[in-house]
């Protein structure tokens, strides 16, 4: 026995696909961290050595004092002993009076481009073509002998401000890289729990017997619980088609056996027969019964396309009186009892149902050839409406089969109430099963005029249409 041929192509699994958008995300959340953590750690080496800058400059500010009526500076140790903090970097500094003379310091030294002579005020600017860092703070005198405003301007290159900002963002960077590998770590220990019950599915079904179509078990998280209700919907619409076909291909076999074997018996006598009185009587009883297997055989096919087409074909807006037309016009009764009165009954408003128009028409047929083989002339075929229920009906002028066969009859092939009239009970089944197809319903019984089959459906109203 050949095996199903299986593609060997490597499918991504969902747990893959879902670890490696974890991943992808950890992985840019990281790209940003490390972003953000050389952002913080240049503003925070920046604002710590802005504050050495700011107390030197300070400190050099203090010590200027009013001497013969020019400002004098004693430059004190602790302002470059804070400097010395960074002991690679290069210092500059410059005093300057209120006329922007240089007292005392470098002359490369420039003042900021603000006029400002309020608070101290940084900016970068090179130092001996090497990028520096200066803050300069301004120093009022009102005396009796000198009365303006003295500069003091600071600057240091940011040869350790870089090595702290660096050294900074590496260590955010470490703290951030183990904390993220411990989530990838946790993310994919947590993905592949959350998919354990997918592989549970998966080996299940991977262990059903190929016939056993029975519901699965819905104990599942929520979002599996989507995919397990469309699985056992699949799966029951599955086991009515195979049931059904099981029932048709057992049921056929049942009855053509009979028959065939008849037929095949009486062509055998027919050969041996030298009577040709004899020989006539069995040539009509083998065409009557050729006839009958015919029927059968149509009627047999007939069921096999309702049983397909009830759950392939999408249901649509029926009008009834069409599929009543459609029987009539057929003019089936023309060749199967043409001495059969038949009647149409519609009225001039639509009856709509949502069905198979094929379906209907099969199912319709069969009721109305049923009337016409084993009931009584008039034959009449309608169609009503009350309420919500929307009806097509076959009535004959007969009494109908007996009680103990009318509880039976339309019950698969029961061959009892077949029997009564060759195929009605296969006749029957078929609207039986076009009836659990649509949700409607077949009912036999007889009334005032005789006997009526009659097959219900939900009907359609203008507004659900």
């Amino acid at each position: 026995m050949n095996e199903p041929l299986i593609s060997t192509a490597r499918q991504r699994s969902l747990s893959s696909r879902v670890v490696t958008g974890v991943l992808s995300l950890l992985l840019i959340g990281g790209i940003i961290v490390a972003i953000a953590s050389f952002a913080y750690g240049r503003q925070a080496a920046r604002q710590a050595y802005d504050r050495l800058l700011l107390g030197a400059a300070n400190d050099i500010a203090e010590s200027i004092a009013v001497i013969g009526g020019e400002p004098l500076t004693d430059l004190p140790v602790s302002a470059f002993q804070l400097l010395a903090l960074a002991p690679d970097d290069r210092v500059a500094y410059a005093v300057r009076g209120s006329r922007g003379q240089l007292l005392t310091g470098q002359d490369h030294v420039r003042l900021p481009q603000s006029s400002t002579t309020g608070g101290p005020v940084f900016y970068d600017a090179p130092m001996q073509d090497e990028a520096a860092r200066f803050v300069t703070v301004y120093r009022r005198f009102a005396e009796r002998d000198f009365s303006g405003t003295v500069s003091v301007t600071v600057g240091q290159t940011l040869a350790a401000r870089n090595v702290m900002a660096l050294g900074l963002t590496r260590d955010a960077l470490i703290a951030s890289l183990v904390a993220g590998l411990a989530l990838m770590v946790l993310a994919t220990l947590v993905i592949r729990n959350a998919m354990a019950p997918l592989n549970k599915i998966a080996d299940e079904l991977l262990d059903r017997d190929p016939y056993d179509l029975t519901p699965m078990d819905r104990n599942v998280p929520a979002e599996v619980s989507v995919m397990i209700d469309a699985m056992n919907r699949f799966m029951l619409r599955l086991d009515r088609q195979v049931s059904s076909m099981r029932h048709l291909i057992s049921d056929t076999a049942h009855q053509l056996r009979t028959p065939v074997a008849a037929i095949r018996a009486q062509s055998e006598l027919i050969v041996e027969a030298t009577d040709e009185d004899v020989r006539n009587q069995m040539v009509t009883r083998l065409t009557r019964r050729s006839r009958s297997l015919g029927e059968l055989l149509d009627q047999m096919l007939s069921r096999a396309l309702v049983i397909h087409r009830s759950d392939s074909a999408p249901p649509l807006p029926v009008d009834l009186r069409d599929i009543a037309l459609n029987v009539v016009e057929s003019k089936d009764h023309e060749l199967l009892s043409p001495e059969t009165e038949v009647e149409l009954r519609i009225g001039p408003d639509e009856v709509i149902v949502l069905a198979d128009e094929i379906s209907l028409v099969e199912a319709a047929k069969n009721m109305f050839n049923n009337a016409l083989r084993h009931g009584q002339s008039p034959v009449v075929i309608g169609v009503s409406q009350h309420g919500g229920s929307a009806e097509i009906w076959v009535e004959d002028a007969g009494s109908g089969p007996p009680a103990d066969i009318l509880d039976r009859i339309g019950e698969r092939f029961e061959r009892s109430a077949a029997s009564s009239g060759r195929s009605a009970g296969l006749g029957l089944s078929i609207v039986r099963s076009v009836a659990s197809a649509f949700a409607g319903e077949l009912t036999m019984g007889r009334g005032e005029n005789g006997f009526r089959v009659t097959l219900t459906l939900p009907a359609q109203t203008g507004e659900t249409q």
